[in-house]
């Protein structure tokens, strides 16, 4: 199956649909992986806080490197100059490769100077290591600040998108500025599989709700990261490619916008390790 691809600033091509790898840590990733590339996913996501780069390393050496685009994510806490530089390295290592398609600041640091950390991208980016450099979980505010101070493009925001969490106002800054969105989270976590009006629309178009949503999100130019683990929900989502959503169905799911994040809360903690900044 060929998945349909989006440009990025680079040239290079960024497939649609990718393997979303959250919450497989260890060696659970292997499986749904290998189903994947079985299936035609060629966009394999993964990041230093999933606890899996190991153990994907070991299924992605058996493919052809060249064939598959690779995402990975620095944690919040090793966004000063020399700790981006590490991670990427121990990542590529993990990992069995020698530089990633993208990799994403995971989230933003306000401890952590953002020209530092963009300094390290591109200090990535010239040595080869990365080809495309981005950011995740990044507002309007802080996405517009790395911009203006980053000697590289930045090619993507992984953001949480689904239809309960739209965040039009960012999602079109994004595209005027060349900036993919990828939804993390594309199905809220499956919150929104069993929405009336998705359960309705699967039901008209003969498709799982899962297919309905993902390919609601593909019709916005948004690059969807599903997260499943079993064969047939593997194989379903990325078979969205042989219909449409009329435009009374897309707009149907659209009014669906609650502005209800299923993780991304925006007022947290920041006593978790993750951020570094713990006492």
């Amino acid at each position: 199956m060929s998945v349909p691809t989006t440009p990025l600033p680079s040239g290079d091509e960024l497939p649609v649909v990718g393997k979303g790898t959250y919450e497989l840590e260890g060696e659970t990733v292997q499986q749904p992986v290998e189903i994947a590339l079985e299936t035609g996913y060629t966009h394999v996501d993964t990041a230093e806080g999933y606890m899996n780069e190991a153990s994907l390393g070991k299924v992605l050496a058996d493919q052809d490197r060249e064939d598959l685009f690779v995402t990975s994510k620095v944690l919040a806490k090793h966004l000063n100059y020399e700790s981006v530089i590490e991670a990427a390295k121990t990542t590529l290592e993990d990992l069995q490769t020698d530089y990633l398609d993208l990799y994403l600041i995971h989230w933003p640091n306000p401890a952590i100077s953002i020209r530092e950390t963009m300094d390290a991208m591109a200090t990535l980016k010239e040595q080869g290591m990365v080809r495309n450099v981005g950011v995740s979980n990044f507002d309007l505010y802080q996405l517009s600040a790395a911009q203006h101070v980053s000697n590289v493009p930045i090619a993507v925001n992984q953001i949480e998108f689904h239809p309960y969490l739209q965040r039009p106002d960012l999602v079109e800054y994004c595209q005027d500025n060349d900036i993919v969105v990828e939804a993390a989270a594309p199905l809220a976590r499956t919150a929104v599989l069993d929405d009336p009006v998705i359960e309705e629309l699967a039901e008209t178009y003969d498709r799982t709700p899962a297919q309905i949503v993902l390919r609601w999100a593909v019709e916005k130019d948004i690059v969807v990261l599903p997260r499943s683990t079993t064969r047939g929900h593997i194989e379903q989502n990325i078979d969205l490619f042989d219909f449409e959503l009329d435009d009374d169905d897309h707009a149907r799911i659209d009014d669906l916008d609650r502005d209800e994040p299923v993780y991304d809360d925006r007022a947290r903690s920041w006593d978790d390790d993750v951020w570094g900044m713990a006492e």
